[in-house]
């Protein structure tokens, strides 16, 4: 029985998120163990960095650059993009006094998994369904039968097509959030 889309994709997926949480975590952990907590304070400005630079693969998308390869400006995105959302979590912890923290890193959250589910899934799911269904048709499986044993894996890939209607206005209001809660932090600082 050959893998299902669910095993050989989305738990991949998965796997980076964990791996998102448990980098954040062991960061955070060794901070902590080498009295630095003050540095996770000072993450979120880099993390936004990385966030802002990851940004240059949309603008090439958008045609809004010229410059750049989409493929390698895809493999920056992602990079810059995962490594920047570990340093605000760090930056976050779970010391959040107000309300706007908490909607940004939510936002920054469902960003994220919007876009690992777009960037890691939908290219692998059309060719690994595609794939499938060549090889029921070399098995001589009628249309019906092979239609009838893609079901539960084409339901998953038009599910995963969706994601592009959540990622740009997810990210449109992080980039709102965190703005503000910079904003913020500069109206509030204690700048004697």
């Amino acid at each position: 029985m050959k893998p299902s889309l669910l095993g050989r994709e989305v738990l991949p997926l998965l796997l980076l998120f964990v791996g998102m949480v448990a980098a954040t975590s062991l960061l955070d952990a060794a901070l902590h163990q080498l009295n630095l907590r003050w540095v996770g304070r000072y993450l979120g400005i880099p993390g936004v960095m990385l966030i802002a630079v990851s940004m240059i693969y949309s603008l090439r998308k958008h045609k809004w650059i010229s410059w750049g390869q989409p493929a390698r400006l895809l493999k920056l995105h992602k990079l810059l993009a995962w490594l920047g959302s570990v340093l605000v979590l760090v930056h976050a912890g779970i010391h959040f006094n107000s309300v706007l923290p908490w909607l940004a890193i939510a936002a920054m959250l469902t960003n994220v998994v919007s876009g690992l589910t777009g960037s890691f899934l939908i290219g692998r799911a059309r060719s690994f369904v595609e794939s499938r269904r060549t090889s029921l048709a070399t098995e001589g499986l009628s249309a019906t039968d092979i239609e009838s044993r893609l079901f539960w894996d084409a339901t998953m890939l038009d599910l995963l097509k969706g994601w592009r209607v959540v990622h740009l206005p997810i990210a449109l209001a992080f980039v709102v959030l965190a703005l503000a809660h910079i904003l913020s932090i500069f109206i509030f600082w204690g700048w004697r």
